[in-house]
Order: C-alpha cells, then structure tokens, then sequence
C-alpha cells in the first residue's frame, strides 16, 4: 500500500470518527500518531508525539492567543457591548430597520476589543433581540443579523482565527489584522443595506423606534470612544513595531482590565468568570493547534500536499477556479465539523498550492479564513446559529430564514476580493512595509 494511499485512509477515518462526537483535537492526535506509527514505526511516533506536543505548546507566538481572548472575555462580562448598542440605537434607530442596524454597529465597534465569534453572538443575542422584540421586529430579522453579525469577529481584529491562520502559516499577525479590517467594514456595511432595503420594502419587519435627541446621542458618545481608542492603541503599535502581537494583547487586555474596573463596570466575580471562560477557550485552541502539528507531520510523510498540488496543476483550468474549488471544500468540511478545527487540518495542504498558483499570502489568509464566517451560519454545524437558538429558544429553521438574506453579503465580499485582492492587500502595503 502506498503512502498516499495510507495518508487518504487516515484523513477519511478522521472524519468518519469525528461523527461518533470525540473532540477533533484528540482525533487528530489519534490518527496522526497510529499513521505515522504505521509509516515509521511506533517508536519513532512517540518520540513525535512528544516533541510536537511539547514545541506546539512551548512557542511564544501562541501566548497572544489567550490575552486576546481574555481581553474580549472582560469587555463580553463588563457589559460593554450592551452601552455600544445603546448608543447605536439612540443615532440608528429612527430609520427602517434602525434597531438590526445599530446591532451592526454596536457589533463592528465591539470586534475592536473581542476576538471571539461566540462571545459577540452571545452578548448580542442578550442585548439586542429583547430590545429589537419590544418594538415589534420579525423573529426572523432580528434572530438572523444576531446569528450573522458575529461573523465579523473573523476577518476584523483582533481575531483569534487570524491569529491562529498566522502561527499555522508562519505570517505577521499583525498584517494579518490589517487585511482584515476592509474586508470586515465592507461586509458590515453591506450587512445594514440589507437590512434597510429589506425593511423598506417590508416595513413590518423591522418598525423604526423613537427618534432620540441630540443631547441624549451625545451622553453616549464616550462609551464608543473609549473601545475605538484602546483598538487604535492595539493596531498602532502593531503597525509601528511597538508591540508584538503577544505585548498588544497584554496591554490591549490590560487597558480593557483597568478602564473596566475604573468605571466601576466589572466586579471580581466578573473578573473570575472572564479567567475561566478564557481558560476554557485557550486550551481549545491550543489543543487543536498542537494536535494538527502531530496530524501535519503524518500529512508530510504520505506525501498528499505534492500529489495534490501536481493533480490542480495538471487540471488545465484558470487559477481562480483552482480557489473556488479549495473554497468549496473548506466549506463542506466545515459543515461536518468546527469551522476552525477544519481551517487547522486543511490548510497545511491547501495554502502551498494557493501561494503556488501566484496568490499573495495574505490574500489567501483573510479567504480562507472568510470561509469560516460561512461556515459559522450555514447548517449542518452552524455555531452562531446554535448560540442565538439556546439564547432565544427561537426554531431553528426561524433563525436560518433570517440568515439566507445576510449570506447575499458574504457572497458578495468574497466576488470583491477576487476581484480587488487589493482590498486584502492594501492596508499592509501602505502601514506595514
């Protein structure tokens, strides 16, 4: 039996046993361990197993990843997000639709300091769908932009998943963040002309709420302003060299930290449950991370990358359909497991054929990991959706009928970047020569 053979025996295996409910971390460890035992001999395994585990874990680059998180988990449990939809509210709500728009903007200027897709779909699931349920708004409307707009936390900074992609891939995460960012502000601004036009045309939908004062606009200015600047702090000092990715998470989270407890947002039993809540996510993440390492070494060895990069070159066709087919396949194995853990198993074999079909690097990232706001709120595994159903306890097929119209957006940011790479390009180009 060939080693390629053996490498596609161990991959099908892999996603045979993800539907018996194991955790894709310990499958992953599972399959590359006994594949490259098989290959190389069981000794030789162990001695893998250790080593990569113990390299995986060990690496500096990994510990942004928790900072990140705990500093979105302390914004998530002060209450932040709610005082941002407040202000939204208060300058969107008067116009159709307002109250599912201002959830877009509480939730854009909210990724500026929470990394985590969950975290913003939870807090917005509690914050927005009561209030937009008060003025009279479809379940269908108000469920599907909560279950949508976390989304955003992929593509704008600070991302976990890019940050992830970028350890994977061996990128600056700080370029990364930055190439994010117009992908993530054009999907958010197409998000909320869905929203109008679709309140416009039915008005029922989504009923405009009181228009508020200046003066009461104004009050809640600050609550935006404060978020923005510790986001301008993150970004500036990865753009000038100041920070590494690890120092602008510890100070991003400190600045959280320290403007929570200063307003008297955050108790200590608040600060526990951020810890634990973060505790929880990081070593999700890190699992993954080290058990794909043990996985991409049994990948390595059968040779897969090669002979697949050699079968897409020999298929004659425009690169861009190459991608789409990549595309394609990310999004149907992220309907069979997590969005993220597929992202750690596909791309050691998918991103060197992108980057050898000519694609820049970060291009490929902020696309690949698009895929991943998808695959977040399409079935069968659809985590955002999963989020808004045991919040709201709304039908499932309820929320996907408010989801369809959003993915419109989607589809459309990924054709601009296919067509303006520069849209992923250009900021990194200009700020981070």
């Amino acid at each position: 039996m060939s080693e390629v053979t053996i490498g596609i025996i161990g991959l099908v295996v892999l996603l045979c046993l993800f539907v018996t409910g194991m955790e894709m971390a310990f499958l992953m460890t599972i399959v590359g361990f006994v594949g490259f035992g098989i290959l190389n001999g069981f000794e030789t395994a162990i001695g893998l197993l250790a080593n990569d585990f113990m390299d995986s874990l060990a690496s500096y680059g990994l510990t942004a990843i928790p900072l990140f998180v705990l500093m979105g988990q302390i914004a998530f449990n002060a209450g932040i997000a709610g005082r941002l939809y407040d202000s939204a509210h208060k300058f969107l709500g008067h116009i159709p639709g307002g109250l599912a728009v201002a959830t877009v903007a509480g939730a854009t200027v909210f990724k500026s300091i929470c990394g985590s897709v969950a975290a913003t779909a939870a807090t917005f699931a509690s914050v927005a769908i009561p209030e937009m349920d008060k003025y009279g708004y479809s379940k269908k409307l108000s469920t599907g932009i909560v279950a949508t707009v976390g989304t955003l936390g992929v593509l704008l900074p600070p991302s976990v998943i890019l940050i992830v992609f970028g350890i994977a891939t061996q990128q600056s995460i700080g370029k990364l963040f930055m190439a994010g960012i117009l992908p993530g502000l054009i999907m958010a601004f197409f998000f909320m002309v869905v929203i109008f036009g679709w309140a416009k045309i039915n008005p029922k939908i989504g009923p405009k709420s009181e228009r508020y004062q200046w003066n009461a606009r104004i009050k809640t200015i600050p609550s935006v302003i404060w978020p923005i600047v510790i986001f301008l702090l993150i970004i500036g000092g990865l753009m000038k060299g100041i920070f590494t990715p690890t120092e602008a998470g510890a100070v991003g989270a400190f600045a959280v930290m320290l403007l929570c407890i200063m307003k008297k947002e955050i108790r200590f039993s608040g600060l526990k449950k951020s810890l634990e809540e973060s505790l929880r996510t990081t070593c999700m993440v890190l699992m993954l991370i080290a058990s794909s390492t043990v996985l991409g070494h049994f990948v390595a060895l059968t040779n897969i990358s090669q002979v697949t990069a050699e079968w897409v070159a020999g298929l004659h066709v425009h690169r861009a359909v190459v991608m789409i087919i990549i595309f394609l396949i990310y999004l149907l194995g992220g309907s069979f497991m997590d969005d993220l853990a597929f992202l750690i198993l596909a791309t050691p074999i998918f991103y060197p054929i992108i980057t050898g079909l000519g694609y820049d690097p970060l291009w490929a990232g902020i696309v690949l990991c698009f895929t991943v706001c998808v695959g977040s709120v399409i079935p069968p595994v659809a985590m955002c959706v999963f989020i808004v159903k045991n919040i709201t306890k709304v039908p499932m097929g309820v929320i996907y009928s408010g989801v369809y119209p959003f993915l419109i957006s989607m589809v459309l940011v990924l054709i601009l970047l296919f067509i303006f790479p520069e849209l992923a390009t250009y900021l990194p180009g200009v700020f981070m020569k």
